[in-house]
């Protein structure tokens, strides 16, 4: 197939192809939220269903995370190397058909195994359609008011996929798995119509293979050994063998990126400090929310007595208020920057998960839920494409697919590591069984961690504003001479 030219675009006012492309790629993102919202209500029912502890309840959230965090570093490289549409529409392809597969299966084990081939295609998914946008689109106001309009498309899904899962788990938690396959066919459709071929520079060099099975087996068995260690124990001869060999494949695979001619991760990168702010900040960011969101949801349901549907519209508050908060929040970056929209993202974070510090078996969800549910969306509204856009920012177009699959490694990576230690505490203060006595004994424990890793990630926050700040005179007096 021929390569035509890129549709690149500084402008705010684009046609009807340009908005193919960034709807058809936003669609996908979408899909990733819809998906990760629906397991997390159906997570009781499908425990009632097969069987599981909690510790293997994990596993069919971990499982995804494994996949998609492990695997994200090589993703992101391969859409620069191979071409953005070719490795958009292969992963979206198998991203279906692992759906499938999760809707019919009738054991644990290949759920989980499900979860992790649908990760493993989100890991390729991701950094090639943030890609396609980042080079679509100038750096500047275009590029911002796209990647803001992508996290709607993430927050939109994410909403959207609470109200489904309520309902379909009601019918049968199967469909919470099937519902993605038809829009996935349907991307599949349009990114093959609209998504333009771009021609790999291949006269930078070759492939880096030694850096690619080094770089993803030690990211594999990392978050492996972080999702495995609450069931196994952290200490555990298993956990530990993990871990040290984990460090020896990473190491192997730094030493190989600074000596190949064609890294398949250019060390150079992490030296721009907005960038390592913003996958560091986006790592405890997203590790609080997903240990957040496993406690909460196992909270409402098994010991308020919450409904599957209940759960979900529980949550609603604060993805409608991204849905809608974040196409207006372009405005705002452009004026202030990304550094203190963060911070005040962090900031609403920190305050909902202090305030759910409060909540017993006699909470009632006005007074105790629902303040914690709107800062979460404030949070949500201003960080998150904040962070897609610092992240993204001053990144030649030849390693946005690379300085993208970054940004989601960190946030995958954050994830697994903060659920895996909130799993830890939730279950040694309550014990496996998943009755309301026990989940009300590990619940603060629990939430005292989600808050001091959120505190953490505040601080990464303040010290970027800190930064930016010392920085805005040197460039006033340049703008004076």
């Amino acid at each position: 197939m021929s390569s035509p030219e890129p549709l690149s675009t500084s402008s705010t006012h684009w046609n009807a192809r340009l908005w193919g492309v960034l709807l058809t790629v936003s669609t996908v993102i979408g899909l990733d939220a819809l998906d990760v919202s629906m397991v997390g209500v159906a997570l009781p029912s499908i425990r009632a269903d097969l069987n599981l502890s909690t510790s293997a309840l994990q596993w069919v959230v971990s499982g995804y995370v494994l996949g998609y965090g492990g695997l994200l570093l090589l993703g992101g490289r391969a859409a620069d190397l191979l071409g953005r549409r070719r490795v958009f529409l292969v992963a979206v392809t198998v991203f279906a058909f692992a759906s499938l597969l999760g809707g019919l299966v009738d054991n644990g084990a290949l759920l989980i195994a499900s979860r992790f081939v649908k990760g493993l295609a989100a890991a390729f998914t991701a950094p090639a359609a943030l890609s396609i946008i980042t080079t679509t689109f100038h750096e500047g106001p275009a590029r911002n008011r796209a990647i803001s309009i992508f996290a709607v498309f993430g927050a939109s899904g994410y909403s959207a996929g609470l109200v489904f899962s309520g309902l379909l788990t009601e019918v049968g938690w199967r469909w919470t798995f099937l519902l993605p396959v038809p829009i996935a066919l349907a991307a599949l459709a349009f990114g093959y119509r609209l998504v333009p071929s771009y021609r790999p520079d291949r006269g930078r060099g070759g492939y880096d293979l030694p850096g690619a099975v080094t770089g993803a087996a030690g990211s594999l068995l990392l978050v492996f050994a972080v999702v495995e260690a609450p069931e196994v124990g952290w200490a555990a001869p298993r956990t530990l063998i993990s871990f040290v060999v984990a460090a020896a494949l990473l190491t192997a695979f730094v030493l190989i990126e600074r000596r190949s001619p064609h890294p398949l991760l250019r060390l150079g990168i992490l030296r721009s400090g907005p960038l390592a702010r913003a996958n560091l900040g986006g790592a405890l960011f997203f590790g609080a929310y997903i240990g957040f969101q496993f406690v909460v949801m196992l909270y409402l349901q098994s010991v308020l007595g919450w409904s599957a549907l209940q759960t979900a519209l529980g949550f609603l508050p604060a993805a409608l208020i991204v849905a809608f908060g974040s196409p207006r929040i372009e405005p705002l970056i452009d004026r202030i920057g990304t550094p203190r929209t963060i911070l005040a993202g962090v900031v609403a974070h920190v305050a909902a998960y202090a305030l759910f510090l409060r909540v017993d078996e006699h909470s009632g969800y006005a007074g105790s839920v629902l303040p914690s549910m709107i800062l979460l969306g404030i949070g949500f509204t201003l960080a998150f494409s904040s962070l897609n856009i610092q992240a993204t920012t001053g990144i030649s177009d030849d390693e946005q697919g690379l300085a993208g699959g970054l940004l989601n490694t960190s946030l995958q990576v954050g994830g697994a590591i903060g659920l895996a230690v909130v799993t830890a505490v939730l279950t040694a203060n309550g014990g496996e069984d998943a009755s309301a006595a026990n989940l009300l004994t590990g619940l603060r424990p629990a939430l005292s961690v989600v808050t001091g890793i959120a505190v953490v990630g505040l601080l990464i926050a303040i010290s970027g504003v800190v930064r930016r700040r010392a920085e805005e005179p040197a460039e006033t007096a340049y703008e004076l001479v």
